[in-house]
């Protein structure tokens, strides 16, 4: 099932109008397909997927994460250090005119905003939204070598000069954390991989 059909699909089950379903994918879409998005597009969102959907009897409320997956990188400004509050804001307007549930909603601005820091969270459904959000990470040399070169494409308006060192601060904070990944399949399958990666990344910069 592909994106569109996901997304439908997923709305049918709180609200029967088939036109604003429509409006809110193409609204997705355009977002997540404008001009600089490189990593954080489309594609992005089908490996998420990919990766929640081989766990997801681990998931109690899968239908949470899926509306966190749709919206957490709607907005992305690589200039911008408010994306995951202003997604959460953007999401909660569009799930509010699907009158889906206040706590729900709140959930889902919940999960959004965790993306920015990748923190430790006691709810299990955002653990798993975080760990298939850096799953990419754990990914074999190749499949890193590609996503570094596509976010440093998306922050292309920095200078080398400015992005090696963000980007190395980075990369020491995840290497810094207890364990990149929060969940027991993720941890498995990608830590050590990840923490490879990224050591490779930081004496390559």
């Amino acid at each position: 099932m592909n994106l569109q059909e996901r997304f439908s699909l997923h709305c049918l089950r709180f609200i029967n109008d088939h036109q604003l379903i429509e409006s809110l994918w193409r609204e997705i879409d355009k977002k997540y397909t404008g001009t600089g998005r490189h990593y954080h597009n489309l594609q992005h969102l089908e490996h998420m997927f990919s990766e929640l959907d081989a766990v997801r009897d681990h998931i109690a409320d899968f239908a949470t994460v899926t509306f966190s997956v749709f919206y957490h990188d709607v907005v992305y400004d690589a200039a911008s250090k408010t994306n995951e509050e202003k997604s959460a804001e953007f999401a909660a307007l569009r799930m509010k005119r699907m009158n889906i549930d206040e706590r729900t909603i709140e959930k889902v601005s919940e999960q959004i905003i965790a993306t920015e820091t990748h923190h430790p969270s006691h709810d299990p459904g955002t653990s798993y939204l975080l760990d298939a959000d850096l799953s990419v990470l754990g990914k074999d040399r190749e499949a890193y070598r590609d996503y570094t070169r596509k976010i440093r494409k998306e922050y292309a308006i920095y200078p080398d000069f400015l992005y090696k060192p963000g980007r190395r601060k980075v990369l020491q904070h995840f290497l810094g954390l207890e364990s990149i990944f929060k969940t027991d399949e993720f941890k498995n399958a990608y830590e050590d991989q990840a923490r490879e990666n990224i050591k490779w990344e930081i004496e390559n910069l």
